[in-house]
């Protein structure tokens, strides 16, 4: 496991509309990234971001798409946790998931930042979803960062 992060880019997310979509499959550790990104967003000056469940971790492309269509929100993160179990399906729904989040952002032009935490273990799973490593911290600044590129960027072309 990486503990190494990006540098520290301090983005004020006043005006910003930001959605989190998350999994209810492991609903304690998906619950901790939640209120992770949550804090993040607010204390960055973002109003309180919509959030809305889906079943688990296999959905959320689906619901993030449906969300960055709408043209309501500057960033989307998509929030969940997939452990192992006796067979390699946690890799495929990884590996999917990651391609559809990434393609949704790249069609529909709507930041969407893929927040699926997938681990071998649940120790590995709890060592992510704590505020030991924090990654639903992280997950919120690349939403702020990007959500601000993507708005400069837009007006630029506008002019």
């Amino acid at each position: 496991m990486s503990l190494d992060r990006p540098s520290q880019l301090t983005t004020d997310g006043s005006g910003l509309h930001v959605a989190i979509v998350a999994a209810r499959y492991n609903q304690t550790l998906v619950d901790s990234l939640v209120q992770q990104a949550c804090q993040t967003l607010e204390t960055a000056g973002l109003a309180q971001p919509l959030v809305e469940r889906v079943p688990g971790s296999n959905e959320l492309p689906f619901a993030a798409s449906i969300l960055a269509q709408s043209g309501r929100f500057d960033a989307i993160i998509a929030l969940g946790v997939v452990i192992a179990g006796a067979t390699r399906h946690h890799h495929t729904i990884g590996e999917s998931t990651a391609n559809a989040l990434h393609q949704i952002g790249i069609n529909i032009g709507t930041p969407v930042i893929n927040g699926i935490l997938v681990v071998e273990n649940q120790k590995q799973a709890e060592a992510r979803a704590s505020t030991k490593i924090n990654r639903g911290k992280e997950f919120a600044e690349a939403a702020l960062e990007l959500a601000a590129f993507s708005k400069k960027w837009k007006k630029k072309k506008n002019l």
